[in-house]
């Protein structure tokens, strides 16, 4: 029974992962798709912990998930500290 209610909900979830990307296609500005790029990374981190339920191995997928988050982070403040600078406001 709950394997079914986290199969139903990774399916779910897949599906929602595609509201945030039409922000990162189509965004007015590089704001709002990095933003989208950090709710899509989000949201797949979550997909990776259900992942990791659904198949009896939750704590390997945790470590993958905190390697994931910390790649995102990453790449997040790298694209900011970029923007930030006075090559990219020319």
């Amino acid at each position: 029974m709950m394997d079914k209610f986290f199969i139903y909900y990774t399916i779910v979830l897949t599906v929602i992962i595609f509201i945030p990307l039409y922000r990162v296609v189509k965004g007015p500005t590089i704001f709002d798709r990095m933003l989208g790029a950090g709710a899509i990374g989000t949201k797949t981190m979550v997909l990776i912990l259900a992942i990791g339920f659904i198949f009896n191995r939750f704590d390997m997928f945790v470590d993958i998930t905190l390697a994931y988050a910390v790649l995102n982070f990453i790449g997040t403040i790298a694209i900011a500290k970029f923007l930030g600078t006075e090559k990219a406001k020319e």
